[in-house]
């Protein structure tokens, strides 16, 4: 499922809201389906989101995406699992553990 805030954070004369999903490999493909651009991901970001602007953020909804709270957005996207750390398989593999 994907979800949009109606945060409406006023920045550079623009309200901005808050995109985000189950998973980020749903979030990436419906950003790129409803014509999202990949600079508009927040990386860094604590919770995985994309910024978007009102027009954006109306075709999200269009397109099916949840409206939810601010408070709600943060929530779902905290819990979105980040991929799975590479393990060591062998000793040749050691140094790699270490930025595991």
């Amino acid at each position: 499922m994907v979800y949009v805030d109606d945060a409406d954070v006023s920045k550079n004369g623009r309200g901005w809201f808050h995109l985000t999903a189950d998973s980020l490999d749903e979030l990436h493909a419906f950003a790129a389906r409803v014509g999202v651009p990949a600079r508009a991901f927040h990386r860094g970001a604590r919770h995985p989101h994309y910024d978007i602007t009102a027009a954006q953020r109306l075709n999200a909804l269009r397109s099916g995406a949840r409206p939810v709270s601010p408070r709600e957005v943060v929530r779902i996207a905290r819990q979105v699992i980040a991929p799975a750390p590479v393990v060591a398989t062998s000793t040749g593999d050691a140094q790699l553990a270490l930025f595991a």
